[in-house]
């Protein structure tokens, strides 16, 4: 598999890969949930055309899609990395959030079930970050959980685009030779 990448890198990267005989990539891990919804553009099409699994990260945005508004948690509050990614957009996000805990109610469910569910109907699998029994219980049902289009539509429709952000927003020609956490080594594919 193949991390934090634009559509245009892994079709390259796959297509040298081809040319050199070489195995393929057949999963990306990105950045994607309900609140950040960028990978739609272009990868979730080249991963659909390609076969290619999605197994994305950040599922429930860092606690975000799993807790009503004015809930918090220790993470909530103190997770730079998650509050760089998504207190930016937080205003325009906090729609879709109330939005799965309304329908969270309707259905008798967690809104961690709501989220996931809504992932699961655009994913192979999603990476869920589990520290505590009752996260990894809420994964599990959402499993059995089918959303109706209705509630799909329902829960899609007030997405704005969002500004790229974390490694992505790093991703770029500028920025290339700059030292960043994720790159090790030369990143010069020949």
């Amino acid at each position: 598999g193949i991390s934090n990448c634009f559509a245009w890198q892994l079709a390259k990267a796959n297509a040298l890969a081809e040319q050199e005989g070489f195995a393929k990539f057949v999963s990306v891990q990105g950045h994607y949930n309900l609140i950040f919804r960028e990978e739609e553009r272009e990868m979730a099409p080249l991963c659909a055309a390609d076969n290619i699994a999605m197994t994305p990260y950040s599922a429930l945005a860092g606690g975000r899609l799993s807790k009503r508004p004015g809930e918090t948690s220790k993470r909530l509050e103190e997770d730079s990395y998650a509050k760089l990614k998504y207190d930016t957009a937080a205003q325009q996000d906090g729609e879709i959030i109330r939005r799965v805990e309304s329908l969270s109610d309707k259905r008798g469910v967690t809104m961690t079930e709501i989220s996931l569910a809504w992932l699961l109907a655009k994913v192979t699998a999603p990476v869920v970050g589990a520290t505590k029994l009752h996260h990894i219980e809420g994964a599990a049902r959402a499993v059995d959980l089918d959303l109706t289009a209705e509630e799909l539509a329902y829960l899609e429709e007030s997405y704005v685009p969002h500004a790229l952000v974390g490694v992505m927003a790093q991703n770029t020609a500028a920025t290339a030779k700059d030292s960043h956490v994720w790159s090790t080594g030369s990143q010069e594919i020949k």
